[in-house]
This record gives C-alpha cells, structure tokens and sequence, in this order.
C-alpha cells in the first residue's frame, strides 16, 4: 500500500517558489509545508515510474494490475516470484501464442514445470508439387504434465493458461501425470 511515508521531503518546496513577499510570511510558509508533505509520495513515484513497469521490483500488487495490462493469465494467488515470472514474460509470450512452444513457456511460467507438448501439425517446404504433407490430417494437442503429486495441481487453472495460448482450432487434451511414470 502507498500513500504518506514519514519523513518524505519534497525535492521541490513549495515555500522556496512562492514570491518574495510570502517568504517571511510564517501563515503561508506552514501552509505550502503541509501541502509539500501531500506532493513528497507523488512526486516520489513520478520519480520511481518507470521501476513500476518492471516486474522485478515493483510492488507486488502494482505486478497484479501490470499483468492484466498484458494479459498475463494470473489469479492473484500464485507465490510473489511466480507472479513477477508470468508478467514478466506475458509481453515475450503473446509473440509465440498459437505455438507449442508459446504453450510450453506459458505452462512453465504458471506452474515451474516444463511439460511436454505433442502436435499433430508440421511444416515442410518442396520444390515439387504433390509432396506428402508433414504431421496427421486432422489437428490435436496433447499437454502432459509430469509432476511429483498431481493432486497439487490446480486443474482449472491449467486448462486456463493452456486454452488463452494454445491454437484456437485445435482440439487439446490436458493431462497431469505423476513424475517417473512413463504411459
């Protein structure tokens, strides 16, 4: 929460700018002192702004309403560390949505884990026409996630994140295994 900190002088004092017939004048000078210690915290954040618009040092909840800004797919209750990650990185995620690998940031962000991502799609180039086509003819997505305790997974949240950057076409299943198991 911002707002009066003690002992926040303002850098530029009221009383020093008025005319010279307030300067002795004690009635005025007390009242730009009162009105210097309203300006201090605003001309202080003026001063600090642009160390709010980055995640690593702003105030955590000032990185709460930076990330609907940027559209980052945060609830507000993920540890302060993860948070400044996934604003962070929502700028550099919306360039890959659509992608597997804006799929696999966006879930690494939101959960620390890397998961593992299967497409059906492909892209091939060919100097002769008729070529087989790269990938299966119809669309699919798997996201597996491998975790050491699945139940420690916030199921919604996860078909959240993946659906705000998987492609929008895409049928996609979601699944959430525990670590070491491989089927």
């Amino acid at each position: 929460m911002r707002g009066a900190v003690d002992g926040l002088a303002n850098p530029f004092p009221i009383g020093e700018q008025m005319p010279s017939v307030y300067a002795e004048d004690e009635m005025a000078q007390r009242f730009t002192q009162a009105l210097d210690d309203l300006m201090a915290p605003m001309v202080s954040v003026l001063d600090c702004l642009p160390a709010y618009f980055d995640p690593a040092v702003a105030p955590v909840d000032f990185v709460a309403w930076l990330g609907t800004w940027l559209g980052a797919e945060v609830t507000g209750d993920e540890p302060e560390q993860t948070l400044r990650d996934m604003v962070a990185g929502a700028a550099a995620l919306h360039r890959l949505r659509g992608t597997a690998a804006g799929v696999r940031e966006a879930v690494r962000l939101a959960f620390g884990v890397e998961p593992e991502v299967i497409e059906s799609g492909g892209a091939v180039w060919s100097a002769r026409p008729l070529g087989p086509f790269p990938g299966d003819p119809s669309p699919h997505m798997t996201v597996r996630l491998r975790v050491p305790d699945p139940d420690t997974i916030d199921h919604g949240r996860l078909e959240r994140v993946v659906t705000s950057v998987r492609p929008a076409h895409v049928p996609c299943q979601i699944e959430v295994r525990r670590a070491g198991r491989s089927r």
